[in-house]
């Protein structure tokens, strides 16, 4: 016999609601993708012992284009980019999508 489950009365919509009611679900969404990728890129190349200058070198760019791709609050970062700043730390780029939650 499955028990049932009570529903709290006082529970409201969902974090992500209210910010798609506000207009900016998709802008945060972006936002915290890239703090992900930022932050796993540094620790790939702390735990690689890669100073910056090293990793530009490996992926043939200037040590300001690394900045921008470890700058988790800038947005603008070309795909082609996020590989090669991937690959020199020996890592890949997995992007999938898949269906958004009702």
């Amino acid at each position: 016999m499955a028990k049932a489950t009570k529903v709290n009365p006082h529970a409201g919509s969902s974090f992500d609601d209210f910010l798609k009611e506000d207009g900016i679900f998709e802008e945060v969404q972006a936002r915290a993708l890239k703090r992900a990728l930022a932050e796993q890129l540094d620790e790939a190349m702390k735990s690689g012992k890669l100073s910056k200058v090293n990793m530009a070198q490996r992926m043939a760019t200037s040590r300001s284009q690394l900045n921008r791709v470890l700058d988790p609050s800038n947005l603008s970062i070309q795909l082609d980019t996020l590989i090669k700043a991937a690959s020199a730390v020996g890592r890949t780029v997995e992007i999938r999508l898949r269906p958004a939650c009702k």
